[in-house]
């Protein structure tokens, strides 16, 4: 794909979505850590019903602990991968207690050294939270940015860093959003909405839907 192409396809997720953002309910860096945690081959929608009892229960790392794993499991148990969850989450409030003042930091470093988080959570963090151009690929983009030709990458690293370079500087700090939001709706994993895709005409993928 060219950089012409490249070009119009964010010229037109902008046009249409000018200010995209994260799915995950979320008011101050650590609810989004938490959310962005739990969300791990979960729902957005399914994590933010659990986060709005436990967020009106406990909004800080300190209130966390106070918890207790148990406590916080009782919160978090409609979710996929609960007790895992958990279990990262009392030890990533013990941490930012410990090392960071309560604080979520805002360098991938210390992020992904905290339990729970990769690469892909950093990316959102400081993407979401911080406002830096990072791109977290999660399967949604993995599979949209292989497909449209827009990176090619046979892990999501590979294709992180193809993004990094593809992608329009203009553009960066939201492209995340736009091609997780396109993959979660438009151009989904089987018999992907192709006659409905605003950029339609600029994807390279040769085996597009056809128009009922």
């Amino acid at each position: 794909m060219n950089a012409q192409k490249r070009l119009a396809i964010f010229a037109r997720f902008k046009a249409a979505n000018p200010k995209p953002t994260t799915e995950l309910n979320y008011r101050t860096p650590f609810e989004l850590l938490v959310a962005v945690i739990l969300s791990a081959q979960a729902t957005d929608k399914g994590v933010n019903k659990a986060t709005e009892k436990l967020f009106k229960a406990a909004r800080t790392p300190q209130a966390i602990l106070k918890l207790g794993e148990a406590g916080l499991k009782d919160h978090i148990k409609t979710i996929g991968l609960f007790n895992s969850k958990a279990k990262n989450i009392i030890a990533t409030c013990q941490m930012l207690v410990e090392r960071h003042h309560g604080k979520v930091p805002n360098t991938r470093e210390a992020l992904e050294a905290l339990p729970g988080v990769g690469r892909k959570t950093a990316n959102v963090i400081l993407n979401t939270a911080f406002g830096q151009p990072t791109i977290a690929v999660d399967t949604h983009i993995f599979r949209v940015t292989n497909r449209i030709g827009l990176a090619a990458g046979k892990t999501p690293l590979a294709v992180e860093k193809q993004l990094l370079k593809n992608v329009p500087e203009a553009y960066r700090h939201d492209a995340h959003h736009w091609l997780i939001l396109h993959g979660r709706y438009v151009c989904v994993a089987r018999k992907p909405k192709c006659p409905a895709c605003l950029i339609h005409d600029l994807c390279e993928y040769r085996a597009k839907t056809p128009a009922a």
